[in-house]
């Protein structure tokens, strides 16, 4: 009985940081089976209206007031904030689509993702319908980000971006 319970415990103790790891939602990927993911299934495509009935910003002017305040979570969209002055604009009602305008609210680029809970892909092309990158969202925490042709651009691991050669190229704060 004493050697059951020793093995008993031994396979609990061995089980609980793999259970941890998953109870805490820290899944990490490694580059080339990001890779595999993203080049692997048929790619989200562009809708055209979306281009044309977003060119231009139709909420331009509220969300350069709420960009200004600091606030980014309104009742039916979220906004994202660039150094650049550019911003993005994710509506409720179509998570699936990301909207990407210059400062002057313009439409540059659409990210159409694959899904909405971790993990998916996303694709993010130009208004011309051109591809410009694909993502590998894994996390909240863990993106990896490709050139069309499957060359790592960025894998972002919670505040730092690293490149293929795992040096770090840019940080980011992560409000919560």
């Amino acid at each position: 009985m004493k050697k059951f319970l020793i093995i008993l415990l031994c396979l609990i103790t061995t089980w609980l940081p793999v259970y941890s790891k998953i109870i805490t939602g820290g899944v990490e990927m490694s580059v080339e089976q990001a890779r595999g993911e993203i080049l692997s299934g048929t790619k989200e495509t562009l809708n055209k209206q979306n281009i044309i009935n977003n060119f231009k910003d139709p909420k331009y002017e509220e969300n350069q007031a709420m960009l200004l305040k600091g606030i980014t979570e309104l009742k039916d969209r979220k906004l994202g904030k660039f150094s650049d002055g550019s911003y993005a604009v994710m509506y409720y009602n179509d998570r699936k689509n990301t909207y990407y305008y210059s400062k002057d609210g313009t439409l540059t680029h659409n990210e159409i993702r694959t899904g909405i809970e971790y993990p998916y892909k996303a694709y993010k092309y130009s208004t011309n319908g051109k591809l410009v990158n694909m993502s590998l969202k894994v996390s909240e925490y863990e993106t990896f980000i490709f050139t069309p042709s499957g060359d790592l651009l960025a894998h972002w691991l919670g505040e730092n971006c690293y490149n293929e050669n795992n040096n770090i190229i840019m940080t980011r704060k992560i409000y919560q």
